[in-house]
């Protein structure tokens, strides 16, 4: 029996490198179980997209190690392949989200031991204006602090947390409120805001969130949108709601959508799974339910269904 082919690609600076000193070991696990493996180290943004889709049909399987941004790309060339074959992951980024959320092992031999034991499941994948993400599509305060936040500090402290500090310091007076229309199937929300976030992860910034109901297979999103608060006080109880990883209806919006349309009444910036997704006055965002195949551990608890 052939063996079956699988493409390896990595990105060499995720993590401070740590897969560098991993390599080898992870390697031989693939090939104890049987697989050929073909390397190839990433290059420069867009990289992982490009040899995906480069190499559609070639392989049974595709293992991407890296961040979130490493495996955001290795999906969107998934997207764009005629044959599409399931995606192993190897976490080896700062707050590795979605690896979180999927339970796959930050450890990068129990991370390979994943990929070749675990089971593929149809996951969700979200499109903004087109433009296929994984995870996360942001906007507001948050996630302007954190494109200021230095890398190292975030490793240190918790991307999270630092951003909250990092609007506590910033103060009412330069927090910018944006007032925008929200659509969904259900609902039509009209506020102001200082951060949104559309999301289909139970981590966010590393931190996990205390909704035990999220499903990566279900067709919806979760939503977060946060008003903008209307005295220093205000501000405190919605930093305290995140803090705490609650919902306070007072201070925020939560809720699930297959699409959410948003109109801003000017360009915003977004981020797509943590990079820069350009400004935006309106917003066409979708789910598109099990788009790619990921390999997951086979006790997976965030498929419909499951407990």
């Amino acid at each position: 029996m052939d063996a079956k082919k699988v493409l390896f690609v990595y990105n060499a600076h995720a993590g401070q490198g740590r897969i560098r000193f991993a390599l080898t070991e992870v390697l031989d696990i693939f090939q104890k179980a049987g697989y050929e493996v073909t390397v190839h180290p990433t290059q420069y943004k867009s990289d992982a997209t490009e040899c995906v889709i480069a190499n559609d049909g070639k392989y049974d399987m595709v293992v991407c190690s890296g961040g979130d941004g490493t495996l955001d790309e290795t999906v969107k060339g998934m997207g764009q392949c005629v044959n599409k074959v399931p995606i192993g992951y190897l976490p080896a980024g700062s707050t590795n989200d979605f690896g979180k959320t999927l339970g796959i092992p930050t450890e990068f031999p129990k991370a390979a031991k994943v990929v070749v034991e675990g089971k593929p499941f149809g996951c969700d994948v979200g499109t903004f204006n087109g433009d296929p993400f994984v995870y996360i599509a942001a906007f507001g305060a948050l996630t302007e602090v954190s494109y200021e936040t230095n890398q190292k500090i975030k490793n240190v402290f918790g991307h999270l947390a630092y951003v909250i500090e990092g609007i506590k310091s910033i103060g009412m007076g330069n927090l910018k409120p944006i007032s925008m229309s929200i659509v969904t199937e259900n609902q039509l929300i009209k506020d102001t805001f200082i951060y949104g976030m559309v999301s289909n992860t139970v981590s966010i910034g590393g931190v996990k969130l205390s909704d035990k109901n999220v499903k990566l297979d279900d067709g919806e999103f979760e939503a977060l949108f946060i008003k903008y608060p209307d005295d220093p006080v205000d501000l405190n109880a919605t930093l305290s709601s995140l803090l705490a990883q609650e919902a306070d209806p007072d201070h925020m919006y939560y809720f699930r959508a297959s699409s959410i349309h948003i109109n801003a009444d000017e360009p915003i910036p977004w981020t797509l799974d943590g990079e820069n997704g350009g400004f935006h006055k309106e917003a066409e965002i979708n789910n598109l339910r099990q788009y790619v195949q990921i390999i997951a551990p086979s006790d997976i608890k965030v498929m419909n269904g499951t407990e």
